[in-house]
């Protein structure tokens, strides 16, 4: 199958075009873990997450606050950077930050707890 031709999407009316962006853009993503299932380790990476990521970034939403939403990263093909969200990556961009988010200094019972918090988002 051939993808159209570009006289094809000149052809396509405005709204068209436009709705045929917005749905391409849409993206259905996984429900986040309900708190009431999380494990001991996952409640005390949500704890973590409260003192050290909530002020810059909002945990079951896309949208941006200082920071990208997380929802759904460690389930999505790649993070707002483009690198794929390993626990390897998130653990880098965690501890060292990422143009403009400051490193944050975890020890390593903070940091596994954490990343297992993130799994449930």
């Amino acid at each position: 199958m051939r993808a159209p031709s570009p006289s094809a999407w000149r052809l396509a009316s405005p709204p068209a075009a436009a709705l045929l962006l917005a749905l391409g853009a849409c993206q259905s993503l996984p429900p986040s873990k309900p708190a009431s299932e999380w494990t001991a380790q996952e409640a005390r990476g949500a704890q973590v997450y409260q003192e050290k990521c909530a002020r810059c970034h909002y945990p079951t939403s896309t949208r941006g606050l200082h920071g990208p939403g997380l929802q759904a990263i460690t389930k999505v093909k790649a993070m707002p950077s483009g690198a794929p969200p390993t626990d390897e990556r998130l653990t880098a961009v965690i501890l060292h930050g990422h143009q403009i988010m400051p490193g944050t200094p975890l020890d390593d019972d903070q940091l596994r707890d954490l990343l297992a918090y993130l799994h449930t988002l």
